[in-house]
């Protein structure tokens, strides 16, 4: 499993959500439960979302996950000059596609939205 957001819950522990693929399957894991995400969801938050990687941007590699053929995603820790705390962002590339970025926590709500609302819809 891959974590995409880690946060403190309303208890105050450490609460992590992940990404795995069953098969062709992408899904989205938390304390709460997992749900399959739609085929193409990934691609589509980060089309919307997302913004092209500045590759030159100080940041440090904290994991990479193979998605699916030709696609993966990378989560990064980046610290502006101005941050007082670093921001963890998810970098999503596709074979012959510009890299998009996004904060970790942002993809992390979307994901979680279509997963959840895919298995309400049966």
């Amino acid at each position: 499993m891959f974590r995409i957001h880690e946060f403190s819950s309303p208890s105050g522990n450490l609460s992590s959500v992940y990404l795995r693929t069953d098969g062709e399957e992408l899904v989205i894991v938390s304390e709460e439960g997992a749900w399959p995400l739609p085929r193409g969801a990934l691609q589509a938050v980060f089309m919307r979302y997302g913004a092209p990687f500045d590759e030159s941007a100080r940041s440090s590699l904290v994991a990479s996950f193979r998605v699916g053929e030709g696609e993966g995603l990378q989560h990064v820790r980046h610290l502006a000059g101005y941050d007082v705390i670093a921001r963890d962002y998810l970098v999503y590339e596709r074979a012959q596609d510009e890299a998009l970025c996004a904060l970790a926590a942002t993809v992390t709500a979307a994901l979680l939205r279509l997963g959840q609302a895919q298995a309400a819809r049966g």
